[in-house]
């Protein structure tokens, strides 16, 4: 395997880390909200998908695809995409909570979200928000490192 190929199987192995960690943060808030709060399933779901997007943006960004880039601007983008796919998710959570009505539907619906969302999520973040800015944060270091260097 090439270098340029084993670096993207790292960043591919870094993002599904980060995206389960994200999961994690998803699923523990939809339980709390869920469970605990009583909240409503929409908005528990919803609230949930926020922070998860939050964590799952922060890490992605910085250590995934160690990108320089403006970052209100790469945060624009995935709300674009999270315009697009939330109102989908939430149809996809009412067909499946309200159609087939079963014990654990809610969490089950979820985790189809999730699965749909993570694969969607790396490849428009890998070649649209990212695409033309990856490793820049890391040659910026290197650059300053070897001005100071000098």
């Amino acid at each position: 395997m090439n270098k340029d190929k084993r670096k993207e199987v790292f960043r591919a192995a870094k993002f599904t880390l980060f995206s389960i960690s994200a999961g994690v943060v998803q699923i523990i808030s939809f339980t709390l909200l869920e469970e605990v709060a009583h909240l409503d399933h929409w908005i528990s779901y919803g609230i949930a998908l926020v922070l998860s997007v939050i964590w799952n943006f922060t890490f992605n960004r910085k250590y995934t695809f160690k990108s320089a880039s403006n970052v209100p601007i790469a945060m624009l983008k995935v709300v674009a995409y999270y315009i697009v796919f939330t109102p989908l998710s939430l149809q996809l959570e009412w067909v499946l909570t309200n159609k087939w009505t079963f014990p654990g539907s809610p969490y089950v619906a979820t985790g189809i979200n999730m699965a749909i969302n993570f694969v969607t999520e790396f490849l428009y973040q890998r070649y649209f928000v990212f695409g033309k800015s990856i490793d820049t944060a890391q040659k910026k270091k290197d650059k300053a490192v070897a001005s100071d260097e000098n």
